[in-house]
């Protein structure tokens, strides 16, 4: 018998009553008044009296939660509607639900559910009803609607059938249909598995053909990026070979790049950092709060899987949405509202990380109508391990393939291969299952015995089950030797999968290990003190063949050099041909401050404190340099300062940039842009430009000729700023499916993304400083060489609707010794406060200081060739940075042998007034200036 708790408020305000209300406002619903919740648990195998007993221990709060057993308790609402997760759909709420309940006693126990209730109030019609459960309650990729009460909460079936595919004598129809929606794999390539198996005399299993899908997927494959290419008429190096061959170059500080799940740098004292930084963008863009959750995850994993294993204390999140006030009319079919994306993505990120207990320190957030169909979604993790345990592992003949951490599910599958297709308006259906629901408690004690493990010595070898699962986690780990597993042995969420399946599944929060049989008891030991579940699945074989069986039942056996070799080298042809956009026609402004109050409120400017406020930014004890500091503590810093080894004043500063519409105009100038904006951040806080390492996230379009040529130019512009910085990349990236492809010939590609992340270290973090402007009477001066011809792709310009050809061009030579000179003096102490000049321009970064000051600033604007104000005002040349400097400094700065010029000084009198050589231009209060800055995040996470 099931038994059913409803929890909800007793008095006071109901949050997601309230939040909803709001939200339903919004879509133009009037009619309803008022939003009343419940919580729904249910529970299987335990009598009335138990569950009595159960509900305030486990799942009421007394003071201000009220309950009900098998009885309602949202009355006289005009309708109630419940919303579950789906049959099979990782419920994480669930898991703490069982092992709590069995702790406490409850041994009984043999199934769990939860759901909420939501109840209606007004006068809202059937329709009006339908639009809401629609737009805002069910995501139909996971959730439903309970409609009848369920008879059992356990889910069971048959293992499926092992299928045989008579691939062999296919078309190329009969090929290509295969693919489609699940493979996605090309006719070449099709035609290289079916001629393998026609070598080998038989037709393939169904896990077999996943197997390779996986392997050889883009996402997991890298194919694009490893081809030979032509670009215009001239064959040039691989991209990823031009990429990598910064770490011979200038391999100093280099542990680990491009070999292990992420890149390894030296810090101090024998330990060591690494970085990666992922995208999960098809995942989000069908269920965004399981997409991020578990791109957070998953990029977790990716460092506790580098060397023997690694301690996360890092997370960063940079998002690309289409306007939160998008004509929901162009939106295209299959595809969600952005302000659903951009709440619901947050919300994953910040309840994997704070859930976790590991800071989300660094991040941005970036507007364009084109990410209408696609969203970019990138999230960063960053790790310490000791130097002596941070190069890669590798298994040995007779170790033993451990898994430990989450269950095996249907979730997940497809995940690599759905990441590598276009999206369409069947995406939302058709892959459905490619989405995962994480749980970030799992993931905590797994991470937990693996460090427990790791300083045991117990690990050979170690890798996350990411993208593929099994599939690809014991196939990379087992390449070389060749390994045997029985599939049969996987702890499973449920009964009823086939064996592909479970082999294919991407359910979170799974780990393989490579252990010494005589090790095996020990890592169990661990494990079993840890509450984390740990299975042998097989071994290590040396037989160079991937061997997978479901107890006495072939599932797969393939040669391991054609699966990892075995695809055919692609020489890809390239093209790029410069876009003409319109150019400026528009005047000065006549009303000044209603110009920058109208660049302020931008959605890539304005603030994100909201955001920034989900996040705990102080776990863990090591947050030197918040995002946000000064008077308020509301002032936004550009990057983020860490002392990982507590008691030790070394810091690790973690900054990014990234500017996609100047990808549009052209990719080459955008990129420079893109990586002098993320050492810009380093130098900005104190950083050294020499110590510094870059890490490379490519979001980009179906990599046709022209979209190949537009990659092929940032690939060249990152090589260039690796070549003048001496600094090498050593971990990247590339997601090139951004495409969506809809009814009618609609085509919507994204603006061409490259996030340039930079890791960072410093001796001492007192020798780090903030923006915030710190005294009265300070003088403000411009370091470096603003064009203010050069305004294309602004903010400034975006408000006039104007996109612009002349984007900025930075010369890397001048920025190299902008940057050195700068951090020497910041060194020195002759610079009280800097901040870098991107997004907004001059105007969007003295503002900024000011706001953090919380004081104001006499401004007189230089002279420039170009005569208009206005451009000066705005211009966004990355590479250049305001500073405040002590009166007895200015001198030093001025001699310092760089580019640097006085503004003018800060004022007690909170206005920012501003005049160029001939005139007063304007006088604006700052606190006017900051509720423009300030209010639209605010509308959008307080209503």
């Amino acid at each position: 018998m099931i038994q059913t708790i409803r929890v909800r408020i007793k008095d006071g305000a109901d949050t997601r009553g309230n939040n909803l209300l709001s939200e339903i406002k919004n879509l133009g619903v009037i009619s309803v008044t008022e939003v009343k919740t419940a919580r729904v648990y249910r529970l299987e195998g335990v009598s009335a009296d138990d569950a009595s007993r159960l509900a305030p221990i486990l799942f009421v709060e007394g003071i201000h939660q009220i309950s009900a057993l098998n009885a309602p308790l949202i009355a006289d609402a005009i309708v109630v509607i419940e919303v579950a997760y789906k049959p099979g759909v990782m419920n994480p709420e669930v898991v703490s639900i069982l092992k709590s309940s069995r702790d406490l006693g409850f041994v009984n126990l043999i199934a769990a559910d939860s759901s909420t209730e939501y109840g209606f109030f007004g006068t809202p019609s059937t329709a009006e009803i339908q639009l809401i459960l629609e737009r805002l309650l069910v995501n139909k990729t996971v959730e439903r609607i309970v409609i009848e009460l369920p008879k059992t909460l356990l889910i069971s079936g048959e293992p499926g059938e092992i299928t045989v595919i008579p691939m062999r004598s296919f078309t190329d129809y009969e090929l290509m249909e295969l693919s489609k929606d699940k493979l996605f794999l090309n006719l070449d390539e099709m035609h290289a598995i079916q001629e393998y198996f026609n070598k080998i005399g038989r037709d393939p299993i169904d896990a077999e053909i996943e197997t390779f899908a996986q392997t050889w997927s883009e996402h997991c494959g890298h194919k694009t990026f490893k081809s030979r290419l032509v670009v215009d008429g001239q064959e040039k190096e691989s991209l990823i070979a031009r990429i990598k061959r910064g770490v011979e170059l200038f391999p100093s500080g280099v542990l680990s790049a491009f070999d292990d799940n992420s890149g390894v740098v030296e810090f101090y004292d024998g330990f060591a950092i690494c970085g990666k930084v992922e995208t999960h963008n098809s995942p989000s863009a069908i269920e965004p709060y399981g997409g991020a959750a578990t791109g957070s995850g998953g990029v977790f994993r990716d460092i506790m899987g580098t060397g023997q294993g690694a301690k996360v204390i890092a997370s960063t999140d940079i998002f690309c949405f289409a306007p939160l006030d998008l004509d929901l009319a162009k939106l295209p079919d299959g595809c969600l509202r952005p302000n659903y994306l951009l709440r619901r993505i947050i919300a994953g990120v910040r309840d994997y990380g704070n859930r976790m207990g590991i800071p989300t320190s660094n991040g941005s957030i970036h507007f364009h109508e084109d990410f209408m169909a696609k969203p970019t979604v990138l999230v960063g993790a960053y790790g310490i391990v000791p130097v002596s345990q941070c190069q890669k592992g590798k298994p040995k003949v007779g170790d033993q393939v451990v898994v430990l951490g989450g269950r095996t599910g249907r979730d997940g599958i497809h995940g690599c291969t759905f990441a590598s297709g276009e999206m369409t308006e069947r995406t939302l259906s058709v892959n459905a299952s490619a989405v995962q629901i994480g749980n970030a408690i799992e993931e905590k004690r797994m991470v937990d015995a693996i460090v427990a493990c790791r300083d045991a010595g117990l690990i050979h070898a170690i890798t996350d089950c990411g993208a593929g699962g099994f599939a690809s986690a014991i196939g990379e780990i087992g390449s070389e030797l060749g390994v045997k597993v029985d599939l049969k042995k996987a702890p499973l969420k449920y009964s009823g999968l086939a064996p592909w399946e479970i082999w294919l599944s991407e359910s979170q929060e799974r780990m393989v290990l490579a252990v010494a049989s005589t090790d095996v008891a020990r890592v169990f030991d661990i494990c079993k003190n840890l509450n984390v579940e740990a299975t042998v699945l097989g071994e290590f074989t040396g037989d160079q063949r991937l061997m997978v069986t479901y107890g006495n039942a072939t599932v797969c056996d393939l040669d391991m050099q054609f699966l990892h070799h075995g695809l055919l080298a692609k020489t890809l042809r390239a093209h790029w041909t410069r876009p003409v956009f319109e150019e400026a026609r528009f005047s000065s402004p006549s009303d000044w401050v209603a110009a920058c109050g109208k660049v302020l409120s931008h959605g890539n400017v304005c603030s994100k404190e909201p955001i920034l406020r989900c996040y705990d930014h102080g776990v863990q004890g090591t947050n030197a340099l918040p995002p946000l500091s000064g008077a308020a503590k509301d002032g936004p810093n550009d990057a983020v300062v860490l002392t990982p080894i507590l008691g030790k004043p070394y810091g690790l500063i973690i900054s990014h940039g990234l500017n996609p519409i100047l990808n549009r105009i052209d990719p080459y100038w955008g990129s420079v842009w893109a990586a002098i904006e993320a050492l810009a951040n380093l130098v900005a806080v104190g950083g050294n430009p020499k110590e510094a390492w870059l890490i490379d996230n490519f979001s980009w379009p179906f990599p046709d000729e022209e979209a190949l040529g537009a990659l092929d130019h940032a690939v060249d512009a990152c090589v260039d700023v690796s070549q003048t910085f001496g600094i090498p990349f050593i971990s990247g990236k590339d997601s090139l499916a951004s495409t969506y492809r809809g009814k009618n010939g609609v085509v919507i590609n994204i603006p061409p993304v490259l996030c340039v992340s930079v890791i960072g270290k410093i001796p001492d973090v007192k020798k780090t400083i903030t923006a915030d402007f710190k005294n009265i009477g300070s003088t403000i001066m411009l370091v470096g060489s603003l064009n203010p011809s050069m305004m294309a792709g602004s903010i400034y310009y975006d408000t006039h609707g104007v996109v612009g050809n002349n984007l900025p061009q930075i010369n890397l030579a001048e920025a190299h010794n902008v940057f050195l000179n700068l951090h020497k003096l910041i060194q020195d102490g002759r610079i009280l406060a800097c901040h870098d000049i991107s997004e907004g321009g001059l105007f969007v970064t003295l503002t900024e200081m000011c706001f953090g000051g919380n004081v104001g600033a006499l401004i007189k604007l230089p002279v420039f060739e170009v005569e208009r104000v206005d451009f000066i005002l705005f211009n966004e040349m990355a590479g250049c940075f305001l500073i405040e400097v002590a009166e007895e400094d200015v001198s030093a700065i001025l001699s310092s042998g760089i580019s640097a010029s006085i503004l003018g000084s800060t004022t007690e009198e909170t206005v920012i007034d501003v005049s160029d050589s001939k005139e007063k231009l304007f006088k604006a209060n700052l606190a006017d200036l900051k509720t423009a800055w300030q209010k639209p995040m605010q509308d959008v996470f307080y209503g």
